[in-house]
């Protein structure tokens, strides 16, 4: 009955808490009702697409803050500039891409943390051919549009006075396409904007003028949006302190001013004509010379198609050349045969050592080692490990030295004498991309050898001379805007071509069964040559039995073959019926 009691008291108490959390203000779902009114303004950070789909820096990031916020997001669109002042009003809640001035923050509240760091870069008419990079003094008595209220009117004007440039800013509160529309008129001949998605119609990228961290901001009511915005971005940050930079490269790698080159790396373009590239050969599915037509093949031939016309203002024309290792093609990026080479990976030290510079990496793969089957398991406790190493393959010397320096290397000729080697016990192990393993499957399966993961990595790059610094900066252009996804989709083609059997391959793989199915179709075709041998042997009798029935009555029983064919359907008509017969001295008869 005490137990009843407590629990209708506890039912009738509820609606009485409920009222005291009414009373007081106190909304218990506060948090997952909370409505933010955010500024939209479409640029790099706020993108809509022609479906209406919603993406960018900015919009990403909301959405991940909104995890630990449960903020619920009622747009307010217009342009930058605009939604400054209505933040500054009061009218919207949060708006995204601030940067920090004093005199802002006497206006408003921002993050404690920065969301990002952004570049402002000076645009062109891509058909105005009298602004130049290469002469600032052509930037004189110009009209320079920049957002009203924002931060990068004093970065221009910092740039202008330090590199000694006399030109007109124009402040607009317009949107990002209303500027550029203005630009392409002629109305201002210059534009300060973000490193954004501008493509070579829209707008040339001319110089950075300045950078700066930026923020989101929040009204200045005290109504505690700040603090939970505050808290959100640390729960974000001590869960991942490289997300602004991940975002970063997620949403701008590919933008703005990575996509042209500058007038330096276009005149060294220019002067050569072709980027000869060195590769090694025989080595898929990154790079081969083909056997028949002499030309590159592998996952580097598609990378090169693409990066031909990845850069907006310049087609490149490359010029691949075969070496029989990556060490001879190391030489003759030195010599200067070739512009640079592929693959390499040479540590910050090696590659000052050897004179040379590696570009960002482009291309990676797993490393497994090749062991016996029967020491699958017993290899990872192997003190004292001997790794067979194709003479002249520096990337693997190098892989060693970084991830494995006390095995000890055991140089072989080439990969397949390196396999044989180890199931003659004279190495334990062979190291060998992940992307490479189906080229020596089969010679494995004849040696009883299975692959382990190393569980490590090697990244590929190009190898340039460590003076060719517009050559450096030309192919780091390129890889930073070819995607990751066709590289690997190149990777993976190579990878599944290499894996499938040649004919002779095939024979020499399943011959014990070639031999059977051979035996058995020889077995048929006698078979059925005999059969027909009999079919005319017997159509023959038959022909001699219809010419015998058409004699005299008299000398039918008289012919043997007659005479034993009906002597048969006799028989067959009465086979109870018990009948004697000798057929004497019948063999003259005809």
């Amino acid at each position: 009955m005490k137990r009843i009691l407590k629990f209708v008291f506890a039912i009738l108490l509820l609606p009485l808490l409920f009222s005291i959390f009414k009373t007081s203000g106190i909304n218990v779902n506060a948090k997952e009702n909370r409505v933010i009114r955010v500024g939209w303004f479409e640029s790099p950070y706020n993108h809509t697409d022609e479906f209406g789909r919603r993406s960018g820096y900015s919009y990403e990031y909301q959405q991940r803050l909104s995890v630990y916020t449960g903020w619920e997001y009622e747009y307010v669109y217009g342009s930058w500039s605009k939604l400054l002042e209505e933040l500054i009003d009061g009218k919207i809640d949060l708006l995204s891409d601030i940067s920090y001035t004093d005199e802002r923050a006497t206006k408003m509240k921002y993050s404690s943390l920065p969301m990002g760091t952004e570049d402002y870069y000076l645009y062109k008419a891509p058909d105005n051919k009298v602004i130049s990079v290469d002469d600032y003094s052509t930037f004189n008595g110009k009209k320079v549009g920049i957002n009203k209220g924002s931060i990068m009117i004093d970065e221009f004007n910092n740039w202008a006075a330090l590199n000694k440039v006399d030109a007109e800013v124009v402040e607009l509160m317009d949107s990002v396409d209303e500027a550029l529309a203005k630009l392409y008129h002629g109305d201002i001949d210059m534009y300060v904007s973000l490193d954004g998605y501008f493509d070579s119609e829209t707008a040339t990228p001319l110089c950075k003028v300045g950078s700066s961290d930026f923020y989101f901001a929040v009204k200045n009511d005290e109504d505690g949006i700040v603090d939970e915005l505050n808290t959100a971005m640390s729960k974000l940050f001590n869960e991942n302190p490289y997300y602004n930079q991940e975002l970063h490269t997620r949403h701008f790698k590919t933008s703005g001013i990575n996509r042209y080159f500058t007038d330096e790396e276009i005149s060294w373009l220019e002067s050569h004509k072709k980027v000869r590239v060195g590769y090694q050969d025989n080595y898929l599915a990154f790079c081969a010379k083909n056997p028949n037509t002499g030309e590159l093949t592998g996952a580097l031939k598609d990378y090169l198609n693409y990066a031909s016309d990845s850069i907006n203002n310049y087609h490149i024309d490359f010029e691949p050349v075969s070496y029989p290792s990556a060490s001879a093609a190391i030489e003759a990026v030195k010599n200067g045969e070739v512009d640079c080479m592929f693959p390499a990976n040479l540590s910050v030290y090696d590659g000052e050592i050897n004179g040379l510079f590696m570009t960002t990496p482009f291309m990676k793969t797993d490393i497994v080692a090749i062991v016996l089957e029967s020491e699958q398991k017993s290899f990872i406790k192997k003190e004292h490990v001997l790794v067979a190493v194709n003479a002249g393959n520096t990337n693997y010397d190098m892989f060693l030295a970084d991830n494995f320096p006390d095995w000890q290397a055991v140089y072989f000729q080439d990969t397949l004498t390196g396999l044989k080697g180890i199931s003659e016990g004279k190495a334990d192990c062979l190291l060998m991309s992940n992307y490479r393993f189906n080229n020596v499957a089969l010679k494995c399966k004849d040696y009883n050898l299975v692959y382990l993961s190393t569980g490590v990595q090697i990244d590929y790059c190009f190898a340039v001379k460590r003076n060719n610094s517009a050559l450096y900066s030309i192919l780091n252009k390129i890889i930073n805007v070819v995607p990751e996804s066709s590289v690997n989709a190149s990777l993976t083609y190579y990878y599944t071509e290499d894996s499938k059997i040649s004919v002779g391959d095939m024979i020499t793989q399943n011959l014990g069964i070639i031999m059977v199915v051979l035996a058995i179709i020889a077995i048929l075709i006698l078979f059925l040559i005999l059969r027909n041998v009999w079919i005319e042997k017997r159509s023959k009798s038959r022909q001699l039995l219809i010419k015998a029935t058409e004699t005299d009555d008299k000398t039918k029983l008289y012919n043997k073959i007659y005479f034993l064919e009906y002597a048969n359907r006799i028989y067959r008509e009465n086979p109870d019926k018990p009948m004697d017969a000798i057929a004497i001295n019948i063999e003259h008869f005809h």
